[in-house]
């Protein structure tokens, strides 16, 4: 196998898509020379240790503020930084109780996001009646159990409620109204939004809100909206999302700007790899390409199957955004290949610096899109080798656990993954406090422990 020093391969990559307003891509996949996913997954734990790890130091003092020498600090994390999430659209929705009790309970132990669904069709299939309480009690078990929300979508042309009117104007009128109205009812519990989802392709499914959004063009349509969640939220984190990586994207995002600054906070990609997973020069090119926008990006919808696909259904495929596709049970063989498919899709993601969060697409296999074998749950809540092989990752490999003695300056360096972490400080004397603190990528480590 080629091998490339790290400074090459570093090169290579961030040079892989030449990418700029207006232009395509300076060389098409196959003109250029490929780099084996076994290449890059070999940089990847060196990048891992720069990217979401730091250095820094915890002092321990006494309540008089003396530096205390000798203190034994035990550090465990609590949490990561890093958003691993997954759409939670089953909650509260599964049949069986004790379904429900492991799918709730697998989920937390396991993910500190979750995104929830304001799909308007469904959300709120009466006027004035929008599905509220349900998305309260969801939003309440995820913040009671430290689990981030993301709202998902506000704004997207796939399909209209029942009674939305004809009059373009009207529409205008109640999807800023709904955009305001969600933001602010929902705010410090879910303060995370993809406000405007897949606006590179209006139009496509023939809804009203689907030639209104083509009536004013790309821009101006997510724009408008954008301003309306502004002013309705404006610590919220906003996102655009969509399922296109190429130029027209890109294009569209670099000119939603005021006063020459972005108006949204990060970059929504979609990755579902039903039929075929990405290579990572692909995932690095994509990250490298989005990242020259200086915003995080968040792979808000990433999907590999473990169930085979079983061809088209004809009948389904007209304007339905599944494709009609269909497809078969999950079988022992494509589990242990979508595993180890998404521990790469995982690892690649992780290691690159402009990355901040990562959502799977579904969490198990009841429900999901497509009715595709997409989740890291069987239909029976047990956990695939999906589930393993990232728990190993998430809650192993990369999570902090670590013991250090303090020296003559109360003082002990130390090197974490950046989250949320508790500490138990034994004395000398035998004493033992708890406290905790944040471990921030940007931030001063600089931990004073006062017990």
């Amino acid at each position: 196998m080629k091998s490339y020093p790290r400074r090459v391969f570093l090169r290579r990559t961030a040079g892989a898509a030449v990418f700029a307003y207006g232009c395509v891509m300076a060389a098409e996949p196959e003109q250029r020379e490929k780099i084996p996913d076994a290449e890059i997954m070999s940089q990847c734990p060196e990048k891992i240790r720069q990217n979401r790890m730091g250095d820094g130091a915890i002092t321990v003092r006494g309540a008089n503020g003396a530096k205390l020498p000798g203190a034994r600090v035990r550090i465990e994390q609590m949490r990561h930084e890093f958003l691993f999430g997954c759409n939670i659209f089953m909650f509260g929705r599964l049949r069986d109780a004790a379904s429900q009790e492991q799918y709730n309970e697998r989920f937390a132990q396991l993910l500190n996001y979750a995104t929830l669904p304001f799909y308007w069709p469904q959300y709120e299939q009466e006027r004035g009646q929008p599905a509220h309480e349900r998305t309260e009690k969801t939003a309440e078990w995820c913040v009671a159990h430290g689990i981030k929300c993301k709202g998902h979508p506000l704004v997207w042309d796939f399909a209209d409620p029942r009674w939305l009117p004809q009059d373009f104007e009207e529409i205008r009128r109640l999807s800023h109204e709904r955009v305001s109205d969600c933001i602010r009812r929902f705010a410090g519990r879910i303060d995370i939004w993809d406000v405007v989802n897949e606006p590179t392709h209006l139009g496509r499914f023939g809804t009203r809100l689907g030639e209104w959004a083509k009536s004013l063009g790309p821009v101006p349509y997510v724009r408008q909206h954008l301003e309306t969640a502004r002013a309705a939220g404006p610590r919220a984190t906003l996102l655009v999302n969509d399922y296109r990586t190429d130029p027209p994207y890109y294009q569209i995002l670099d000119q939603l700007r005021a006063g020459g600054k972005l108006m949204f906070d990060a970059i929504g990609i979609q990755s579902h790899m039903h039929r075929e997973v990405w290579p990572l020069e692909r995932v690095w090119r994509v990250c490298d390409t989005y990242a020259r926008l200086g915003l995080p990006i968040h792979f808000t919808e990433t999907t590999i199957v473990s169930g085979p696909f079983l061809g088209i259904d004809p009948n389904r495929r007209t304007n339905r955004a599944d494709g009609g596709e269909m497809w078969g049970e999950t079988t022992a063989e494509l589990e242990a290949k979508q595993a180890e498919q998404a521990e790469k899709f995982y690892t690649a993601l992780f290691a690159h610096p402009a990355v901040e969060a990562i959502t799977w697409w579904d969490f198990s296999d009841a429900g999901a899109w497509k009715r595709a074998a997409a989740g890291w749950l069987r239909k029976d809540m047990s956990p695939k080798p999906a589930y393993d092989r990232l728990k190993e990752l998430i809650k192993g490999r990369w999570w902090s656990k670590q013991e250090v003695k303090t020296d003559g300056n109360g003082q002990a360096d130390i090197r974490l993954f950046y989250g949320d972490y508790q500490a138990v400080v034994s004395l000398p004397n035998g004493a033992e406090f708890k406290k905790t603190f944040e471990w921030k990528r940007r931030s001063n480590r600089r931990i004073e422990l006062v017990i």
